[in-house]
């Protein structure tokens, strides 16, 4: 299947999303994505026998068990009360001195030693002011977040992963990593001293200037060449006309308000041993249901025992109708505070998003293997957007997991698909096909009606958000 993909992505044919769209069940279906839940059920059934641990569903009755038997305590603290004290046991096949190999094989640092920083500054023709964006994609470059970039990308290395989602060198790309200008002032061989907010943060040697494809660019990178996405309108109406390619140099990293650990770092603070690490990606404020997502992840049978999670939320730019990041980072901390879990590490992320859906999957993956995780969790429609006219999707439910999946091999990481979890009146969090089986009573609230009532200063019910979470919020938006 997967030798028959890629001939299907080969850059002669149209863009990869668009043939993933349409794709997008046969994938499941070869893949045993989107098996019906009886026969998943049956076929658990036949092979439990062989499996030295209980399941996932197994693990779920216990749960309820012991909510029935201590009431009132949370459905998480009964999930702890009861988890088995043997799991399946996968450790990643590709770490290595316990921890996984960065992406290209080498975990890139930018940053230049203090005592030659005023030479290097001295040495620079122009002055550029970085936009939000830009000095997310400087900080990454120099921290080794976009490992194994060591600068902006070429001309041949743009279209590359424009068009094949891969270096020239075959290196598996999510998304091009450029610097715009409209500039025509620089030139090649320009030393740009990069500043952001009155900092000096980085040093780039000008070694390309060209014009690039952008109507490609979008249809290839986003699956549309359309305004009505927020994507394209960014590399077509915030963009400048030209990009620039070259060698960056770390000076500083940028005084932010919420402090970003650099991959070096976060690799430090995960477990010593050769653990699982599961990533959780995430641009909004985390609710209980994220919540009981990500602790339920470690769960899965393909994570093994001793896994962690680590929350790695984007903190830098995202849609102009999110929450800023500095209120989410400040929900982050007292949620961390709030819940004091020893198997959830937290770190954050100075990463602009792009609402390109399938793409960006890949590339978030890419970033949380540099940051030392094994496993990521995949959403229903991870890092989708709507149409700004008429509200519709432009990529399907699963096309994400689908184009993760297939390049995850490459990648040598293992995605976790997230699970649809629901509160129910009965049995509180529980994933929504036993809530269907055990016919319990499911709660919903929207996230306009939760906004509204946010605004109102209504009470929010507890089953769906954090209260320490609600506060701030209240306190900042």
């Amino acid at each position: 299947h997967a030798a028959l993909l890629r001939q299907a992505f080969a850059p002669t044919q149209p863009s990869l999303i668009s043939i993933s769209i349409k794709m997008a069940s046969a994938i499941r279906a070869s893949m045993s994505v989107a098996a019906p839940r009886a026969a998943v059920r049956a076929n658990a059934k036949a092979t439990a026998a062989a499996k030295p641990v209980a399941p996932v569903a197994v693990k779920n009755a216990s749960v309820i068990a012991a909510r029935s038997a201590f009431k009132g305590i949370s459905l998480t603290a009964a999930r702890k009360a009861t988890a088995p004290a043997v799991r399946t046991n996968t450790v990643c096949s590709v770490a290595t001195e316990n921890r996984i190999v960065p992406h290209g094989g080498e975990l890139v640092n930018l940053m230049a030693p203090a005592d030659s920083q005023a030479a290097l500054i001295a040495s620079c023709t122009k002055t550029v002011e970085l936009s939000d964006r830009n000095a997310c994609d400087v900080e990454l470059l120099a921290v080794g977040g976009f490992s194994p970039l060591k600068g902006f990308c070429t001309e041949e290395e743009y279209l590359s992963v424009v068009e094949n989602m891969s270096l020239p060198d075959g290196t598996v790309f999510g998304l091009p990593i450029v610097m715009d200008t409209s500039d025509e002032s620089i030139a090649v061989g320009d030393k740009l001293l990069l500043e952001y907010k009155g900092e000096k943060i980085a040093i780039m040697e000008v070694t390309e200037k060209y014009l690039p494809n952008k109507p490609l660019e979008a249809k290839k990178c986003y699956g549309t060449s359309s305004l009505e996405h927020p994507g394209v309108q960014m590399i077509s109406m915030e963009r400048g006309k030209h990009y620039l390619a070259g060698p960056v140099t770390g000076l500083a990293l940028p005084t932010r308000d919420f402090p970003c650990k650099t991959p070096a770092e976060v690799r430090a603070m995960l477990p010593a041993e050769n653990v699982d690490v599961v990533a959780f990606q995430c641009r909004n404020p985390v609710h209980r249901a994220h919540y009981e997502l990500f602790t339920r992840a470690l769960d899965a049978d393909n994570v093994g025992e001793g896994g962690v999670v680590l929350v790695h939320p984007t903190c830098g730019p995202t849609q102009d109708d999110d929450i800023s990041g500095v209120v989410r980072y400040k929900t982050y901390e007292v949620l961390k505070e709030e819940v004091d879990n020893p198997l959830i590490q937290w770190a954050y992320l100075p990463y602009s998003m792009h609402m390109a859906g399938p793409r960006e999957a890949i590339q978030h993956m890419i970033i949380r293997k540099n940051y030392g995780c094994t496993h990521f969790i995949i959403g229903r429609d991870m890092a989708g957007s709507k149409s700004c006219l008429d509200g519709e999707d432009f990529y399907g439910a699963y096309d994400a997991q689908d184009l993760a999946k297939l390049h995850a091999p490459e990648l040598g990481m293992q995605t976790v698909p997230s699970l649809n979890v629901v509160y129910t009146k009965e049995e509180g969090y529980v994933t929504a096909d036993v809530a269907a089986e055990m016919k319990l009573t499911v709660e919903k609230l929207s996230g306009t009606k939760f906004r509204k009532m946010l605004r109102a200063g209504d009470d929010i019910p507890e089953w769906f958000a954090f209260k320490s979470v609600v506060k701030v919020l209240r306190e900042n938006i």
